[in-house]
C-alpha cells in the first residue's frame, strides 16, 4: 500500500544522492535512447495538461489529502522529463484555478504551502529546470497568491528569464474567465483615445437621424465632412464634401475633435450633418466634426490581435493536445480561448498514476 514513507522516499529519488541518483541518470539515458527513436517521427510543439484526481488517488490509497498532492507533483515532474527529452518544447499545467481557493481554508493553506516548497525547489542547481534549460512562466493573476508564494514565483521567472530549451507553464490563480477579461481591459486602456472618438462616432450619427427628419442646426444644414485620412488614430486633415464650402482649422488631438469654418447661407438638397456642436457666428459656422461616417463598422477599434497579444498566454503558441487525466472530459475553465481547435485526450488514469514511475503499468502494484 502507499503511505507517506513510500511518497518520502520517491521524492529522494530526484533528490540526487546515493544509489537512487544511480538508477535515475540509468532510467534518464534509457529513456533518451527511446525517446531519440520516437522522436523521428512528428512531435507536438505545445502539451497542456489537467492535472485531476490528487484527491481521489489519496483516498484510494487510503492517504493523507496532502500527500495525493505530493504524489501528484512526483508525476509532474516525471511527465515534464519524458516531454523534454522527446522534445516537446512548451508544456502547460493547470495548478491552481481561482475557483480553488472556495475550498476549505485548511486545504488552501497547505497548498500554498506545498507550491511556495516547489517553486523554490525549482532554483535548486539539480532540479529539472537547470537541467534542461527551461524558462518557467506563472500564468494568472498573481496578485490573488500570498506574498510570499508571489515573490517565490517572480524570482523563479526572472531567474530563468535567459533559457531558451524549453518553456514551463504554470497557470496558477488562472481562469480562462478571467484571463479573457484580463486582455478587454488591457486593450480598451491602451487604446482609450479610439474608443473615446468612437463613441464620439455615435453621438454623431445620432445627429444625422434627427437632420434626415427634418431637423437643422441654428437654421442651417449642414453637410458630410469626409476624413482623407480613413485612420481612426489621427485626423491630420479634415476636408468638407462638395457640396459645402468648408476651411480646415485643424486637428485637438487631446480631445479627439477636428474643427472647420462652413461659409453660409447656402442652399442645398443634402441634409446630411456631421455633428452635434454647430455655433453661428456671423458670417461663418464654426463645426465641429467628432468623427466620420461608418468609422466604427470599417475600422473596429478593438480587433482580435488586440485581445489576443494582451492575453496571459501569449508567451506560447496555443497547445496541439489537451490531456485531462481521470477520465474527465471538462476543460473546468482552462485554456478556453487557446483550444478552440484543439483535440482533448482524456485517459482514465487520475493524474498520479499517469507517470508515475510506481504505478502498475510500470511493474509496481500499489496495493502490495
Amino acid at each position: 500500500m502507499v503511505n507517506s514513507a513510500t511518497i518520502t522516499n520517491r521524492v529522494g529519488k530526484f533528490g540526487g544522492n546515493g544509489l537512487n541518483r544511480l538508477f535515475g541518470d540509468m532510467a534518464s539515458f534509457l529513456r533518451s535512447c527511446l525517446f531519440r527513436v520516437l522522436s523521428v517521427g512528428p512531435i507536438p510543439t505545445h502539451l497542456a495538461f489537467i492535472m485531476d484526481g490528487n484527491r481521489r488517488y489519496a483516498k484510494k490509497h487510503h492517504l493523507k489529502e496532502g500527500d495525493g498532492h505530493k504524489a501528484g507533483y512526483l508525476a509532474l515532474m516525471s511527465l515534464l522529463h519524458y516531454c523534454y527529452e522527446l522534445g516537446i518544447r512548451y508544456v502547460t499545467v493547470y495548478a491552481f484555478s481561482i475557483e480553488n481557493f472556495k475550498r476549505r481554508p485548511d486545504e488552501v493553506h497547505s497548498l500554498m504551502d506545498l507550491m511556495l516548497e516547489k517553486i523554490e525547489g525549482l532554483l535548486m542547481k539539480e532540479s529539472i529546470v537547470n537541467q534542461y534549460g527551461i524558462r518557467v512562466h506563472f500564468i494568472g493573476n498573481l496578485k490573488l497568491l500570498s506574498q510570499s508564494v508571489r515573490a517565490a514565483a517572480e524570482k523563479v521567472m526572472r531567474v530563468t528569464a535567459d533559457n531558451n530549451k524549453a518553456v514551463l507553464l504554470v497557470c496558477v490563480a488562472y481562469t480562462s474567465s478571467h484571463e479573457i477579461v484580463h486582455a478587454v481591459e488591457e486593450s480598451c486602456t491602451v487604446k482609450g483615445g479610439e474608443i473615446q472618438l468612437s463613441n464620439s462616432i455615435e453621438s454623431f450619427n445620432g445627429m444625422r437621424e434627427y437632420v434626415r427628419g427634418g431637423g437643422k442646426i441654428n437654421g442651417t444644414v449642414v453637410h458630410d465632412a469626409l476624413c482623407d485620412d480613413d485612420r481612426l488614430d489621427i485626423f491630420q486633415e479634415l476636408n468638407a464634401s462638395r457640396d459645402c464650402n468648408g476651411v480646415n482649422q485643424g486637428y485637438d488631438g487631446e480631445n479627439g475633435v477636428a474643427t472647420f469654418d462652413l461659409r453660409e447661407p447656402f442652399e442645398s438638397d443634402r441634409v446630411e450633418v456631421p455633428t452635434v456642436n454647430a455655433n453661428k457666428t456671423g458670417e461663418y459656422a464654426n463645426v465641429q466634426v467628432e468623427g466620420c461616417e461608418n468609422v466604427r463598422n470599417e475600422h473596429p477599434v478593438i480587433k482580435l490581435v488586440d485581445v489576443e497579444k494582451h492575453m496571459y498566454m501569449a508567451v506560447a503558441p496555443d497547445p496541439d493536445i489537451l490531456i485531462r487525466s481521470s477520465g474527465e472530459t471538462r476543460l473546468s475553465n482552462f485554456l478556453l480561448w487557446q483550444t478552440s481547435h484543439c483535440p482533448l485526450y482524456s485517459p482514465a488514469a487520475l493524474w498520479p498514476e499517469i507517470a508515475m514511475p510506481w504505478h502498475s503499468d510500470f511493474g509496481w502494484n500499489p496495493s502490495a
